[in-house]
């Protein structure tokens, strides 16, 4: 996907956050899948190429060459349809492995704020790749006439379907259900996006088997944000739309109402606010009388309905926040808190990047190199977070302060030696390759032309192997000079023991882990905006 190996940009402190949204109503998804090549000597990059060999034309809502996703996936049947796309089934070429790929019109992206959400759900999803129970992208491609979004496959359907066969959920089901909706939210909002569209209809099942993995997608509305930012354009399903919204002024809370109005439904089998209008909706919501006299909630435990009432606090900021629900007694496993306090995002990939040895720290500083703005944007809006006097650096203090906003708990010496891991030339800040370099995910592994590119970096004479000698050098170029450190990488790395490194161990070291590593169906509704 991007056009390696472009240098990453230094962030700009004076951009503002598009906050607009249009209505995405399409639901897709796909099987992730990655294989281990030995490549040629020169690896071409994503971008396409025409048949005389000049650069394919650049597209006008992705901005990098067009590309044809039929050269690498065959479109089969149909799976669903939206208001700006259809979702069909896709088969990748090279491997058989199913996806499904979701087709956006450009004709119906009627102006700028459109293109620009379609970029954002794009931008969204690279920054949320490779977290759990999140729908993966595997690509996105652009031609003259659509963008198509190719995603793993949910073969089990929608929650949605899942709660109307079912009728209602028991407790303990409903709560290991929402134990997991609620994780999904914490990473979310811990990697700084909100949702803005939870509904069971979002929610996929990877499988048909009754304890099949639940996977959140659909990305069309969500939008990056920084801690106190404030958004007001209406955006949401009727049912699910929390009173703020409505009064255009709200945070990242209102995935909670969501989530809140979503657990009633789980246990009751029908919604909170109902009317045979949205403006009857909008109406009971505002009001915020919740109904827990009706059957079935005489016979529902106490507890349970004390979590729902506090996610559908009209007051965000008395209500739950992702930590606090899954610290509730009703949702916890076994009745017990875990002592263990939830990573965020960003710190488990820090942790993941304290633990690789230094020839692997600078292969990925070559990577970050390589990686497209739309791959970026998400951990970019991350930095301009944590880097909160605008100076291009995060200091100790600013990464302590990042942290701890997101209520991760850490000794002073924790955060010291984390500041000390990705601060790659010892200056005590942390600049902007450095965070993108520390932070970005390891499914940066699965390009093969990212590897390569990296290969090559430290492959000096082009002979097709790391010697010593040319490891030592790109070590040095980043103030890495320990001489002990390097002969334990090359005996680690080095499987056949020739005292040099060819492309397959390159590629297993950066692989390798590390140790830190019911409602009526014909009453939905669509989601919807309404612009400010």
């Amino acid at each position: 996907m991007g056009n390696c190996c472009s240098q990453t940009q230094p962030p700009d402190n004076n951009a503002e956050l598009e906050v607009k949204k249009s209505l995405k109503g399409d639901k897709t998804n796909e099987q992730n899948n990655t294989t281990t090549t030995v490549p040629p000597k020169k690896i071409p990059t994503a971008q396409a190429a025409t048949k005389n060999g000049n650069q394919s034309p650049i597209g006008t809502v992705l901005g990098r060459p067009m590309e044809d996703v039929r050269t690498l996936y065959t479109i089969g049947k149909e799976l669903g349809r939206g208001q700006f796309g259809v979702t069909h089934l896709c088969t990748c070429k090279k491997t058989g492995k199913q996806f499904a790929c979701k087709t956006i019109a450009k004709r119906k992206l009627a102006n700028k704020e459109d293109i620009e959400d379609v970029k954002r759900e794009v931008q969204i999803m690279h920054h949320l790749a490779g977290q759990n129970n999140i729908v993966e992208l595997k690509g996105a491609f652009e031609d003259k006439h659509s963008v198509h979004l190719v995603m793993e496959l949910c073969a089990g359907g929608e929650l949605f379907d899942r709660i109307i066969a079912k009728g209602h959920y028991t407790e303990r089901a409903a709560a290991s259900l929402l134990r997991t909706i609620v994780r999904i939210v914490h990473t979310c909002h811990s990697m700084g996006v909100i949702h803005r569209d939870l509904k069971p209809e979002n929610f996929l099942l990877l499988n048909k088997e009754e304890n099949a993995p639940l996977l959140a997608t659909d990305f069309g509305l969500s939008v990056f944000y920084k801690q106190g930012e404030v958004f007001k354009d209406i955006v949401g399903s009727a049912y699910y739309i929390a009173p703020e919204v409505l009064k255009r002024k709200y945070g990242p809370e209102v995935d909670i109402w969501s989530i809140g109005v979503m657990l009633y439904i789980l246990l009751s089998g029908v919604p909170p606010f109902w009317a045979e209008s949205e403006h009857g909706i909008f109406h009971a919501i505002l009001r915020g009388h919740v109904d827990f006299k009706s059957d079935p909630w005489p016979s529902i435990s106490e507890p349970a309905k004390d979590l729902v009432k506090r996610m559908l606090n009209s007051d965000p900021k008395q209500r739950l926040t992702a930590h606090q629900v899954l610290a509730h007694p009703w949702i916890m496993e076994d009745g017990e808190a875990s002592d263990t306090p939830l990573d965020n995002a960003v710190l488990g990939r820090l942790k993941q990047f304290k633990a690789m040895n230094n020839f692997k720290k600078v292969a990925l500083r070559v990577i970050a190199g390589c990686l497209s703005e739309e791959e970026i944007m998400g951990l970019k809006q991350m930095f301009r977070g944590m880097d909160s006097d605008n100076s291009g650096t995060i200091t100790l203090e600013e990464l302590k302060h990042g942290l701890s906003k997101q209520r991760t708990k850490l000794t002073e010496s924790e955060v010291k030696q984390l500041m000390e891991a990705a601060d790659a030339d010892g200056n005590g800040t942390i600049d902007y390759e450095e965070f993108i370099t520390a932070t970005m995910h390891m499914n940066r592994m699965d390009r093969e032309d990212h590897l390569y590119t990296a290969f090559q970096y430290f492959d000096k004479d082009n002979s097709g192997y790391i010697t010593i000698e040319e490891l030592e050098q790109a070590l040095r170029e980043y103030g890495m000079n320990d001489d002990r450190d390097i002969k334990e990488v090359i005996s680690e790395v080095d499987s056949d023991h020739d005292g040099r490194i060819n492309y397959d161990e390159f590629v297993a070291m950066m692989r390798s882990k590390t140790q830190a590593d019911t409602m009526n169906p014909k009453k939905r509704r669509q989601s919807f905006v309404i612009k400010s």
